[in-house]
């Protein structure tokens, strides 16, 4: 309403932006960060980040200075730094790799809560406007992200260890690779499905119900992180993987008795955020205990790029409640996506247990 623009297109920067980010993380691992390593790249990607949200300032002018300020500019800076903190905390921390992980990404969660309750303040308490709030964010994002990347150094263990970068090509072309890969799909599936149609999903009477939803989903990400980082220090990689993929998918079946209860809509709310945490975690410590602390980096860089074909997702699942009538049909078939998923990493978990560097 502040902007005078439809919904759509008000929703163009993050789809640019989650495509933006995972596609130059990618790169930031394979080329940037072996090159001008952890606190160059984590100066840079803070500086690249505020820079966007100063350029979407100009969207008062035209709104597509806004798309290319959030979603390009922004998503490319988070992709050169959002690596970094995890790769450098598994090297300080080798013996908690889940746990540091779990951390260092839900400050990534906590950071957007925040951002959005300050811009709330700005707007609704200031009555500035959506642009002016972008230039403010950006100026503090230019100051203190830079500056926490400068704390951003290699464990003195591991900065004197001159590994080799590993092929793409050999990365993705192993098969324990590519099963992570289809289950850091399937879970985020899941979790982009759920979180993007929660308001929709409630049938019961409760008005606020669907925003309330969404902040339980939001707090249980951030605990979910943390929570499933430290159980993945206790067990093995592919057990974890497949705990965190049954569990989401029990939950998901279970929804489909309890979205008409707002008691049980909320439950529903929190165990998938939770459920959906935990994907942020596992697989990144997976991909160090696999290929090395030092190959993180360039390794999860590759898997990330699951968020741009997950990201369709919800897109797909708007397509089939307008088919059906109802989300019924879509939640089974994420959970059986998740099942499958689930057997195929249990039918793998030798192949998923080898050293990368050794095929």
């Amino acid at each position: 309403e502040l902007t005078g623009l439809n919904q759509g297109l008000i929703q163009l920067p993050f789809s640019l932006f989650y495509f933006a980010f995972p596609a130059t993380m990618m790169l930031t691992g394979t080329l940037l960060l072996p090159r001008f390593g952890p606190k160059h790249c984590a100066v840079a990607g803070g500086l690249i980040f505020g820079s966007g949200w100063l350029f979407a300032m100009l969207g008062k002018i035209n709104f597509t200075f806004t798309v290319l300020g959030i979603g390009l500019i922004a998503g490319i800076g988070v992709g050169v730094a959002y690596i970094i903190p995890i790769t450098v905390c598994i090297q300080w921390f080798p013996r908690q790799k889940g746990l540091v992980t779990g951390i260092a990404v839900a400050g990534f969660g906590g950071g957007a809560a925040l951002v959005s309750l300050i811009g709330g303040i700005l707007i609704d308490g200031w009555g500035l406007t959506p642009f002016e709030t972008f230039a403010i964010l950006g100026i503090l994002f230019l100051i203190l992200v830079p500056l926490a990347g400068l704390s951003m150094h290699n464990a003195p263990n591991e900065a004197e260890k001159k590994v080799p970068p590993l092929k793409p090509s050999a990365i993705v072309g192993r098969k324990g690779f590519q099963i992570l890969y289809i289950a850091m799909f399937a879970g985020l599936a899941a979790g982009f499905s759920i979180n993007a149609n929660l308001k929709e999903l409630y049938t019961g009477p409760s008005i606020k119900a669907g925003i309330i939803a969404i902040s339980l989903f939001a707090v249980a990400n951030g605990l979910g992180r943390m929570m499933w980082g430290a159980i993945f220090d206790r067990i093995r990689s592919y057990t974890a993987i497949q705990a965190n993929l049954i569990s989401q998918a029990i939950v998901l079946l279970i929804a489909l008795l309890l979205f008409s209860s707002t008691f049980g809509f909320f439950l529903v709310s929190f165990l998938i955020g939770f459920n959906y945490g935990g994907v942020l975690v596992i697989y990144a410590s997976a991909v160090a205990r696999i290929w090395g602390n030092r190959s993180v980096a360039q390794v999860y860089g590759l898997l990330f790029s699951a968020n741009i074909l997950a990201a369709a997702s919800p897109v797909l699942v708007g397509f089939s409640y307008e088919r059906f009538g109802s989300f019924n049909f879509s939640i089974c078939c994420l959970a059986i996506l998740m099942l499958s998923a689930a057997f195929l990493v249990h039918m793998n978990a030798t192949i998923i247990k080898q050293k990368g560097q050794a095929t």
